[in-house]
């Protein structure tokens, strides 16, 4: 039996509106579409992980206010096994401004929810833990990093360009052993240069570049492929499809696939979650994701469409 996935970063309530296009000084535009729903990097992928039938658990740190429990209960009804720490302020919140071509504006209100504090990750018990995934929004990453070293526990990282804003070897003690570096084309930009490399350098055991669109990359030592995405007739919002990812690719993972098999069925994920709004709200199940890659059928329509 597989072990647990677990999932320990940041979590947010979003609202995101289709707009066809954004306003001007003082001017007040109608949206064509709104919904609510949990969100934040880490949170995604966890939902994402368990679509694949993969047991998760999400450890995060709330406000005290009357989103964390929207936030809390959208997860556990997404499949996710959530412990969080209630601390006072707000939960984070992000606005999301989808334009017509599917493309995302973000406004977060970071609030108390970026990171659990060092007191709920000394209390992690790592016994049932088949991998880690976080990001770096505080201080108390690192020390959940140490806890997966020392355990010999599989982590990865979701890189985020506001955990560096000093340079990437001001993470290296967060990449070196992690399992797989997960870097868009913002995380890469902030890195400058040959950013696969680099990570690698820094001790990465691989890293899969993620190329929106186009697909992605899969770096390791002794082994490179790349995996192209399916082609979509439109894209509605490619809110949290990274996430999707990145969550799609460990739940495969720890379920045994090798990592172009795992890669291949993350990519197509990433790719049907940009056919809806949302993030969470919009990714695929199993089913979906196997019809693509297995029988060759067409992308499914999504409700937003046949609307």
């Amino acid at each position: 039996m597989s072990k647990i996935a677990l999932f320990v970063g940041d979590v947010s309530l979003d609202l995101t509106m289709v707009a066809d296009h954004l306003p001007a000084p003082d001017e007040k535009v109608h949206v064509d579409h709104a919904s609510e729903a949990p969100g934040g990097v880490v949170a995604n992928a966890a939902v994402a992980c368990a679509r694949t039938g993969a047991s998760v658990k999400a450890l995060l740190q709330m406000g005290d206010d009357a989103a964390a429990d929207v936030a809390a209960t959208g997860l556990r009804e997404r499949g996710v096994d959530v412990e969080f720490d209630t601390v006072p302020g707000r939960t984070c919140r992000v606005v999301v401004i989808i334009e017509p071509h599917g493309e995302k504006r973000l406004l977060l209100d970071p609030g108390v929810s970026m990171y659990p504090g060092h007191a709920a990750i000394e209390r992690v018990d790592l016994a049932d833990i088949g991998w880690v995934h976080t990001a770096v929004y505080g201080d108390a990453a690192r020390l959940l990093v140490e806890k997966c070293r020392h355990a010999g526990v599989s982590w990865s990282l979701d890189l985020e360009p506001a955990s560096f804003p000093s340079g990437i070897q001001t993470l290296v003690e967060m990449i070196d052993g992690a399992s797989v570096i997960f870097c868009n084309d913002r995380a890469a930009a902030a890195i400058g240069g040959d950013p696969v490399a680099m990570l690698l350098a820094l001790g990465a055991k691989a890293v899969i570049r993620t190329l929106g669109p186009i697909g992605a990359q899969f770096n390791a030592a002794d082994q490179i492929f790349d995996v192209s995405a399916p082609k979509l007739a439109s894209v509605i919002d490619t809110t949290g499809a990274g996430d999707c990812l990145a969550g799609w690719f460990i739940g495969e993972t720890i379920a045994g696939l090798t990592a172009e098999a795992a890669l291949k069925a993350a990519v197509v994920a990433a790719t049907l979650s940009c056919q809806a709004l949302g993030a969470q709200d919009s990714y695929p199940n199993q089913t979906e994701v196997a019809a693509v890659l297995n029988q060759g059928l067409p992308v499914p329509k999504t409700k937003n469409e046949e609307a």
